[in-house]
């Protein structure tokens, strides 16, 4: 179950559902999830973006960035086959966290001159959504 705070006249109300029941009839395989699609959207643009990278960054930074970013929709796959809302959430909360390490690994990237922020600003806007 998940709480979510709203207003009503003044008062705050706590509202709980269940994420594994939300349009659920709709979903028959991790892969249906849109959250999952735009995580291997954005591995795969990070795929793209560190082959241009430096060869003596293989095991630095391109490994830390393909890592990270793989391992968003890897979190939302695994937390959905848990086929629990508290695990799932729990394994979104970890997503979230790749998603945050990602960006700051490719903003790092475009500081030491590593690409340029063109290089990584459509990939910076998806992380973003």
């Amino acid at each position: 179950m998940v709480g979510k705070r709203q207003e009503a006249k003044g008062k705050s109300v706590k509202i709980f559902f269940d994420i594994k029941d939300f349009k659920m009839s709709e979903i028959k395989d991790f892969k249906d999830l849109i959250i999952w699609q735009k995580g291997m959207e954005i591995a795969e643009q990070c795929y793209f973006v560190t082959k241009k990278f430096p060869k003596e960054e293989l095991y630095g930074m391109v490994l830390q960035i393909r890592k990270s970013s793989s391992s968003i929709p890897a979190n939302i796959s695994e937390g959905y086959g848990r086929k629990s809302s508290r695990d799932y959430k729990r394994f979104l909360s970890i997503a979230q966290g790749s998603v945050n390490e990602t960006e700051t690994h490719l903003l790092l990237s475009a500081r030491v001159g590593l690409c340029t922020l063109k290089d990584i600003e459509t990939i910076i806007n998806n992380l973003k959504e």
